[in-house]
């Protein structure tokens, strides 16, 4: 019988997979690297001036349009909810 490739794939092991995004601090700091890898630039007017991070919300901030986007808007992960 032919070895099933797909489920002898290499990758993390579930507690390598828990060391590293075992906490939603974890996971969020891995999607602002990803989908920032130079820094925060807005998707909405593209400046790279930075951001405000709202008290209340999860969504940060635009300085220069002060448009509001989260780490996970545009994402596989937007609407789902689990933490």
């Amino acid at each position: 019988m032919a070895k099933n490739l797909i489920q002898f794939q290499k990758g993390l092991s579930f507690p390598d997979f828990l060391a590293q995004y075992g906490t939603e601090a974890q996971c969020g700091d891995a999607l602002f690297g990803w989908r920032w890898p130079a820094g925060f630039v807005c998707p909405e007017c593209g400046h790279a001036e930075g951001f405000t991070a709202l008290r209340t919300r999860e969504p940060m901030q635009c300085r220069h349009c002060r448009h509001q986007t989260s780490v996970s808007a545009g994402t596989i992960v937007a609407y789902t909810k689990l933490p």
